[in-house]
């Protein structure tokens, strides 16, 4: 189930950004989601 979610959520913040900038800014926040969701 959490594969799924985090999968979903790489693919959400994927299709959200424009720019080779803005796609390094969501994988890094994306990261860090993961990393909080990983650490509960």
């Amino acid at each position: 189930m959490k594969k799924i979610v985090a999968l979903l959520m790489v693919l959400g913040v994927l299709a959200g950004c424009n720019t080779m900038e803005g796609l390094g800014k969501d994988i890094k926040t994306g990261g860090q989601k993961l990393e909080k969701a990983a650490t509960k």
